[in-house]
């Protein structure tokens, strides 16, 4: 179905950071498949770990206990605030699994009877339709209505207007049952959270019991410098959500949750393919070799070199550029609004073999693999100048 707007290439082959297309032109891949090659392309050790999982045991269904689920449900929850893991395949529906948590928590814990979810505006949580009612923008809405009734919107790190909206929505009595949040905003702009707007979130949630669930989809699993975006906010959410660089490149998804907030029961939500051996295996080699690596500690300093480099790019074109912002391997270049659109500078990017990705009409993202070196970010920042000036 014609579903995509696809950019004019193919690919076929892929190396660490690099990629190649059906003509045999090589491209330094600052997407990874939009945060998700968390290794890079057809890394060693996770084609090997994959190979033998297939000659293994690749799917059985949660009729039954499967040793890598509950292997890699401990590897999150030894490196997070978690106590319970349920597993899925895709942020869309670690989201919903999240919502449906939410609900549920209206319901018994705070005696709710049409519970009510809070959620930022331009936040993104995925393209099912209750991850995409709790998707503040409009225009993902359109042409989908009636949307899932339930969901209000605020701006994003705007404390006064937070306030504002629970208190109106708590009137009359208990009607908000969770909020849902992005620690950075990725599709929406690569947009960090504000610390001090996350812990007064978290202290309005402590003092009415509800639930504080956040969507680390993008940003997690190492991706900010941290295991979780949420480390760099100063929290502790009672559930979040995790897909994309989980599985390096396998579709996997996960709600975690504290034991406070293991509220559902048997036969209340399933998934048929979540959780199997094959995308278990995938998530717990990502997690040993990000250890094994250091990446956490790479992923700062490359950081780092990332942010100082785009800065530099900032200040060589302040007519064309206006900022850079982000953290960790998730960084956005702001662009002017009399500059060329982010769609147009990641299409000349990918003339001069580049990868880069929007993010919305005015940011263009990075977000490469966690293995990038001072080589690749050189690189990357040549050929986008080279693309920028193109345009100029």
């Amino acid at each position: 179905m014609d579903t995509y707007s696809r950019f004019p290439l193919t690919l076929v082959r892929g190396k660490g950071l690099w990629v190649w297309d059906d003509e045999g032109r090589r491209y330094l891949d600052c997407v990874a498949g939009i945060a998700v090659c968390t290794l890079g392309h057809s890394d060693r050790v996770l084609r090997r770990n994959l190979c033998h999982q297939l000659g293994t045991l690749q799917h059985v269904s949660n009729l039954y206990r499967i040793p890598e689920q509950e292997a890699l449900a401990r590897a999150i929850c030894e490196r997070s605030c978690a106590d319970k893991v349920f597993f899925c395949n895709s942020g869309a529906e670690a989201n919903e699994a999240a919502i449906k948590l939410a609900r549920k928590h209206g319901h018994v814990v705070r005696g709710i009877e049409r519970p009510v979810i809070l959620t930022a505006e331009a936040s993104f949580h995925g393209r099912t339709l209750a991850a995409v009612t709790a998707t503040g923008q409009p225009k993902y809405h359109q042409n989908f209505e009636p949307m899932v009734e339930g969901f209000r919107y605020f701006p994003y790190n705007d404390t006064a207007a937070f306030e504002a909206l629970l208190a109106e929505c708590e009137a009359e009595g208990p009607r908000v049952a969770a909020v849902l949040l992005e620690p950075l905003q990725g599709e929406g702009g690569v947009n960090p959270g504000d610390p001090a707007f996350f812990q007064r979130v978290r202290q309005l949630c402590d003092e009415r019991s509800i639930l504080l669930i956040l969507d680390e989809v993008q940003v997690g699993v190492g991706r900010s410098g941290r295991w979780w975006g949420h480390e760099r906010l100063g929290i502790e959410p009672d559930a979040f959500t995790l897909a994309k660089g989980l599985g390096g490149g396998i579709p996997i998804g996960a709600l975690a949750v504290k034991a406070s907030a293991d509220l559902l029961r048997a036969g209340e939500h399933a998934s048929t393919f979540g959780g199997n051996p094959f995308a278990c295996r995938a998530g717990l080699t990502v997690i040993q070799e990000i250890e094994r690596r250091d990446l956490l500690t790479h992923v700062e300093a490359m950081a780092t070199r990332l942010r100082e480099q785009l800065e530099a790019l900032v200040q060589r074109h302040p007519t064309l550029l206006e900022r850079q912002r982000g953290w960790g391997l998730l960084q956005g270049l702001v662009l002017r609004e009399e500059a060329p659109s982010a769609p147009d500078l990641v299409k000349a990017a990918m003339a001069e073999g580049l990868l880069l990705v929007p993010a919305g009409p005015r940011v263009v993202r990075f977000v490469p693999p966690l293995v990038i070196r001072p080589r690749h970010i050189r690189k990357a920042i040549k050929r986008l100048e080279r693309a920028l000036l193109t345009l100029a």
